[in-house]
């Protein structure tokens, strides 16, 4: 079983770059702060998925490959 890796550090000084942009009371409201890092996480995670598949299969001479991007829901607690 491979060991859990830590989670970087987020400095203070990338919370005050992020929170630049608005009031620190708003960024858990629906569609503040937080939502809008859940969904640029979700989806850097998901190209990431997606790019090291499409690399695998590249390697073992597989024909597939990306043929656009499309717009998917994914469905959360907080919308």
């Amino acid at each position: 079983m491979s060991e859990k890796k830590s989670l970087p550090a987020i400095t203070n000084e990338v919370l005050n770059q992020l929170l630049a942009q608005g009031d620190i009371k708003d960024a858990f409201v629906s569609g503040g702060l937080f939502d809008a890092l859940k969904k640029a996480l979700a989806e850097l995670v998901l190209n990431a998925e997606i790019d090291h598949h499409l690399e695998t299969d590249a390697a073992e001479r597989q024909d597939n490959r990306r043929n656009g991007v499309g717009r998917k829901p994914v469905m959360i607690d907080t919308g």
